[in-house]
């Protein structure tokens, strides 16, 4: 009974060695499943659209219209991706999964970024706060200064109040 008792105590200490390692292997990203720019972008994109509780349809086809522009899409793909992306974002818990993709981008890319998200934004005329302040925090998680962001942002408001 004794050297039954230490075998299996023997496999548990090994299983629980390999599950505490496990554990803390997981934490670290695999490179080969990270997220692609371009989903993340979507993802930002589709919860941006989100945040002030009203989709609109104007902000919906923005999103598909500068995801079609900015990657070289085609509607098929552009589709697929807003699709994807709505999953990610009800999966995310915060940005840092997006985030942490896109700062791995050149910094004019990353600029690029935040102009489509004011572009987004503004489709509908209207900038409501939730949505500027999830691209001050989007910025500040990618690098992008504040400069460069409230000058986006007057950019595209100008032109959204032109046309209006």
């Amino acid at each position: 009974n004794l050297h039954t008792w230490r075998q299996v105590r023997a496999i548990l200490e090994t299983q629980m060695f390999k599950a505490i390692s496990n554990l803390f292997s997981e934490q670290k990203p695999d490179p080969d499943t990270a997220l692609d720019p371009k989903l993340a972008v979507a993802a930002l994109l589709v919860h941006l659209i989100d945040i002030d509780g009203i989709v609109t349809e104007e902000e919906a086809q923005t999103v598909a219209r500068v995801l079609r522009e900015h990657f070289e899409l085609d509607d098929p793909q552009v589709k697929q991706l807003v699709e994807l992306a709505g999953k990610k974002n009800t999966e995310a818990v915060d940005f840092y999964q997006f985030t942490s993709v896109i700062t791995r981008l050149e910094m004019n890319q990353r600029i690029s970024i935040i102009s489509l998200m004011w572009e987004v934004v503004f489709a509908d005329g209207k900038n409501h706060e939730m949505e500027d302040n999830m691209i001050w925090r989007v910025a500040e998680l990618i690098g992008v200064s504040s400069r460069h962001r409230t000058r986006l942002r007057a950019k595209f408001a100008k032109s959204a109040s032109e046309q209006n």
